[in-house]
């Protein structure tokens, strides 16, 4: 073979992927020798060099390694340092005039600490994260995972020998026997004696003395202070005393009305002597509480230890890194807990956002974004109901300020608008794969179900229109059978944001597409019946089976009639529908089925009938085309009624899905 002539070899040099694989590997290398200033400009005249030799904006080389949930990262972060160093006890000395150990206010300097600290944490923070990352792509290397198991391994074994030894020590074990003796028991009346000293005579080392023991009760298990229960009588009854009662008894000691939630009261308590005095067993309950939200496993417990907590959120106020923590920590309990219990941390977590400032604000959304993306990382939708209502809780936390939350729904839709340009422009595998994908998937229907239920309220038309471009290169990509099932979905959200809008949005094209699905030959009725909205891609051995070509049908008929139904008192019906009605009795024609031909012809006979209605209507009105504003008022009285032929078909049609529906998630189960 000869060599190579020179525009041959200056184009392999330009345009091969083996070359611009190594190109990205040096140009990796020799960064690391820039500094920061020079990096960035030399960054910076690349981009301009791409944008002007193309002529537009290209997709840079870092979307191949880019994630979903990107855009949340930077406000993503876990802040739940106390910065205190004490244990959470109260000392229980009454000349103590603070009660509190002095580590307790060693939040007030960390929250005083200068910028530079928080600029040389805010670098760590991001180095952590790329470390991460790098671990995440290690963990599917196979030979790393053995190297891990086998590492890990040695070290359980000699933390293994290292117990037996402290367990061998006997000097040891005499100080935990000492230990163990010198430990306080908690009975069940020396805990009424406390509950009643302090109610009746508002005994301040009675408070103090139930502090304590409820954060024994909050650690049982974790550590101890000191204390022992002698049943488990005692230690429900600290529990529920304190959590039915605390609310209640600091907003009498800060003489608080029940009815005020604003946290600038408790902000103007802090220059006090009252809140220097209280503030300890304030936050004692409060970081007590938030731990027993990640040591109890009984959802009545933590749904109620929730209502009780969400009653106090006033006094986080003043302690930022016990917030951080309790949305951490039901941020978790809302994504992967039952709906009681997950529907209990949404209400906190949307307080949390409303009455506190925007960092927090934006702390929730970032959160409860990341968790729902991430339990969207599977292959199959097993729980349909828990991730709608997952997604709808997080369109009502975004629609309580839109215009904040706008911008980080346009950083997201552009993160996705990347990723699909990326994955048209190569048509890698994996660019592939992150598209057709459940956590892509769940992240557009998010974005859809929030433009539809606030565009009416504002102008979102920028960001229905992107997400609009979004599904259109979605259809086109997945376009073979195999991902019907994606195509459907598709199809739902055109629609679905052409009703809430009131916009047309073809879909008919979209939909009549699907008929001309060609099959290999046709078969019997598949044995392995699963849920179809479960998945993305069908197998191919269901695309011969007369389940999948019934499918089809069923499908096209009822997406036609919702966007038929939507449009069939518009003017332009007739010309609407033609296209629809040609290719329709095509397929009528050329189909063997003869159910499916009975289905086919039932619909024409219904849309022909519409047609002939509005033609009908169309030939008596006195006015012309460009009069718009009686064009819009066209049919309107007509339209409430519900006995139009149509519209009576379309109630039938929504009544055979939704007991289909049933039957399939009935099958599945």
């Amino acid at each position: 073979m000869g060599k190579l002539g020179k525009k041959a070899r200056k184009f392999a040099k330009k345009n091969l992927q083996s070359v611009l694989k190594r190109k990205r590997k040096t140009k990796a290398l020799f960064k690391k020798k820039f500094s920061k200033d020079e990096q960035n400009d030399v960054e910076e005249q690349e981009d301009n060099v791409s944008r002007l030799s193309n002529g537009r904006i290209t997709v840079t080389d870092n979307v191949e390694d880019a994630c979903i949930d990107a855009v949340f990262a930077e406000d993503d972060r876990d802040e739940d340092e106390d910065g205190s160093d004490s244990d959470g006890y109260l000392s229980e000395d009454s000349s103590s005039p603070s009660v509190a150990i002095n580590e307790t206010e060693n939040i007030i300097e960390e929250e005083n600490a200068s910028s530079a600290y928080v600029a040389l944490n805010k670098n760590i923070h991001a180095d952590l994260v790329m470390k991460k990352k790098k671990l995440d792509r290690l963990k599917k290397d196979p030979e790393f995972s053995k190297f891990l198991e086998s590492y890990y391994g040695s070290i359980q074994i000699e933390e293994t020998y290292s117990d037996e030894d402290d367990r061998r020590d006997p000097a040891q074990q005499d100080e935990n026997d000492r230990s163990k003796s010198q430990e306080k028991p908690l009975t069940g009346s020396v805990i009424h004696s406390w509950c009643k000293q302090f109610t009746e005579e508002h005994s301040r080392s009675a408070l103090i003395s139930l502090l304590n023991a409820y954060r024994e009760a909050c650690h049982f298990g974790a550590e101890t202070i000191g204390y022992r229960f002698q049943n488990s009588g005692s230690f429900c009854n600290i529990l529920m005393f304190m959590l039915s009662n605390a609310d209640e008894i600091f907003r009498r000691l800060f003489q608080i009305s029940s009815l005020n939630c604003r946290k600038e009261g408790i902000l103007e308590l802090k220059n006090s002597s009252k809140w220097n005095d209280l503030k300890p067993l304030v936050k004692c309950y409060l970081r007590s509480t938030i731990f027993l939200l990640n040591q109890v496993n009984d959802s009545e417990i933590l749904a109620f230890t929730m209502t009780r907590l969400r009653a106090s959120l006033l006094f986080l106020a003043a302690f930022p890194s016990l917030l951080n923590r309790l949305i951490k920590a039901t941020v978790s309990l809302w994504a992967t807990s039952a709906e009681v219990l997950s529907s209990a941390s949404f209400l906190i977590i949307k307080d949390v956002a409303t009455m506190f400032g925007s960092n927090h604000w934006n702390t929730c959304l970032s959160k409860i974004s990341v968790a729902y993306l991430a339990r969207s990382r599977v292959s199959e939708i097993v729980d349909a109901k828990r991730l709608q209502f997952l997604r709808d809780s997080i369109v009502e936390l975004y629609s309580l300020n839109v215009q904040k939350s706008s911008a980080k729904v346009l950083a997201s839709i552009s993160q996705l608008a990347k990723m699909l340009q990326w994955a048209l422009q190569t048509k890698k595998k994996e660019a592939v794969k992150k598209i057709c994908s459940w956590e892509y998937v769940n992240c557009i229907d998010l974005w859809v179900r929030f433009i539809s239920a606030n565009i009416h309220d504002y102008d979102l038309q920028p960001l229905m229109f992107m997400t609009i471009q979004i599904i259109n290169g979605l259809a086109y990509l997945f376009a073979g059978p195999r991902y019907f099932p994606l195509r459907l979905k598709c199809i739902q959200w055109l629609s679905f944001l052409s009703s809430s809008s009131g916009f047309f949005i073809p879909v008919a094209s979209f939909v009549l597409d699907i008929l001309e699905y060609k099959v290999v030959k046709e078969g019997g009725r598949s044995r392995n019946t699963f849920n179809i909205t479960s998945v993305l891609k069908l197998p191919k051995y269901y695309l011969k089976s007369q389940n999948f070509q019934e499918e089809c049908l069923l499908s096209v008929l009822e997406q036609l009639s919702l966007h038929f139904a939507q449009w069939s008192y518009h003017i332009s019906f007739p010309e609407l529908a033609a296209t629809s009605l040609i290719r329709l009795r095509k397929f009528h024609e050329i189909t063997l089925a003869e159910n499916l031909r009975r289905m086919v012809k039932h619909f024409i006979d219904q849309v022909e009938q519409n047609v002939d209605f509005v033609q009908r209507k169309r030939d008596e009105v006195p006015f012309s085309p460009n009069d718009y504003q009686s064009v819009d008022s066209f049919l309107q009285l007509e339209k409430p009624s519900p006995q139009a032929p149509f519209t009576q078909y379309y109630k039938g049609v929504l009544e055979k899905a939704s007991q289909r529906s049933s039957r399939e998630c009935g099958k599945t189960r």
